[in-house]
């Protein structure tokens, strides 16, 4: 609330092509191990403001009386709020400026240290379009989605979407769920999730992302089959809570993608790395009933040593547990990678751990995996991820 009112203000009072900067920093708080010092500056080269009323420019209903200012609206309470609630969070704010030079604010705030823990912030790896017509949103949105273990691409425009949904409906391979872009070049958002749905039918989530008011649009865009929306800018945690409410409905969409006709797996050899016996058998007898000819590397270094031994092509996908001694997954993975053969960079390799956390999922695909499935392991779940990366 106080960044609110401080940046409306300097909107308010810095004139067309001024600029407006804002700058964040912490240290560490003299209050003690248990806090971190914050400190935040809102500074604009507008219009500024005379020593006289500086004085009093937090009291209630202060605002400045002359002509510079009448142009603008505003209740006169904006600033005395923020100075309550910088006050009554223990912080400070101090202003700077000058006539026709701009405006600062500093606040120094001293707050609590976040107790660090793994929240886990993890989706389904699902097949996802992000449609915009900003590169850099949908570069940026991209990359968060895979941090949160999400398989993603991205077009610029709703025809290009269009024709991408129908070519991968085509292959029995469609998204799970699809972020839409309200304003797009050619034509909107709503109009291209009435196409889609023309498409798809009802089962993939569509969600509207946009700056702007949802409750503009809502009703036009639900009845063009939009399910949702996600308010920009999509930050790492927007992403993760806005699409959180849809994983049923993404996963009904791919069990009953799967249920259409499932690929036949039998015969496929597969290289499970694993250390724990037990794991091992677990595996075996879930996978095998899949028809899957399943070898075991009890360690990263025997999984490296057994694929490199094998006649390239033998082996179709590689299940690689992360813990392991002699070497782990990670290391495996990079190493398999580097092979000189030309299945060593083509091969899938799936991740199989017990700590699915983005961090660890992250890791997962800078090394080389294609995706992850956490333990304990889902026949179901594993079936399609192969699936999806042997046939697709």
């Amino acid at each position: 609330q106080v960044l609110l009112n401080l940046l409306s203000n300097a909107i308010k009072f810095t004139p067309d092509e001024g600029t407006i900067r804002i700058d964040l920093f912490e240290e560490p708080s003299p209050k003690g191990e248990g806090y971190i010092r914050i400190h935040i500056s809102v500074a604009d080269n507008g219009i500024g403001m005379p020593q006289e009323f500086q004085a009093h420019i937090f009291d209630s209903f202060a605002r400045e009386d002359s002509a510079r200012v009448r142009r603008t609206e505003g209740t006169g309470l904006g600033m005395a709020i923020t100075k309550y609630i910088v006050d009554a969070m223990g912080g400070s704010i101090e202003l700077r400026s000058a006539l026709e030079q701009g405006t600062e604010f500093r606040i120094t705030l001293d707050l609590e240290r976040a107790e660090l823990t793994d929240a886990e912030m993890i989706l389904p790896n699902w097949n996802m379009l992000v449609v915009d017509d900003d590169r850099q949103l949908c570069e940026s949105t991209v990359s968060a989605l895979h941090s949160i273990g999400i398989n993603a691409q991205w077009v610029l425009d709703g025809t290009t979407a269009v024709e991408l949904v129908e070519q991968r409906h085509a292959e029995a391979n469609d998204f799970q769920i699809i972020l839409l872009d309200w304003k797009l070049p050619d034509m909107d958002g709503i109009e291209t999730a009435r196409r889609i749905r023309q498409r798809l039918g009802d089962n993939v989530p569509i969600l509207l992302i946009s700056a702007y008011d949802w409750a503009e649009i809502e009703e036009n865009a639900r009845a063009a089959g939009i399910n949702g929306f996600i308010s920009k800018p999509l930050f790492k945690s927007t992403l993760y809570h806005g699409l959180l409410p849809y994983t049923d409905l993404a996963a009904s969409q791919s069990d009953a993608a799967a249920e259409q006709g499932p690929a036949d797996l039998s015969g496929l050899h597969v290289l499970v790395a694993e250390d724990n016996e037990l794991n091992w058998e677990i595996a075996s007898a879930l996978l095998s009933d899949l028809g899957l000819e399943l070898d075991w590397a009890e360690n990263g270094q025997l999984c490296v040593e057994k694929f490199l031994s094998s006649s390239p092509g033998w082996y179709s996908a590689i299940l690689m547990d992360l813990r392991m001694p002699v070497m782990n997954g990670y290391e495996a993975t990079r190493s398999i990678r580097k092979l000189d053969r030309p299945d060593a960079t083509a091969i899938p390799i799936i991740a199989m751990t017990a700590d699915a956390f983005a961090d660890d999922v992250k890791r997962c695909l800078e090394a080389g995996m294609n995706a992850h499935i956490a333990k304990p392991i889902d026949a179901r779940e594993v079936s399609r991820t192969l699936e999806k990366f042997i046939f697709h």
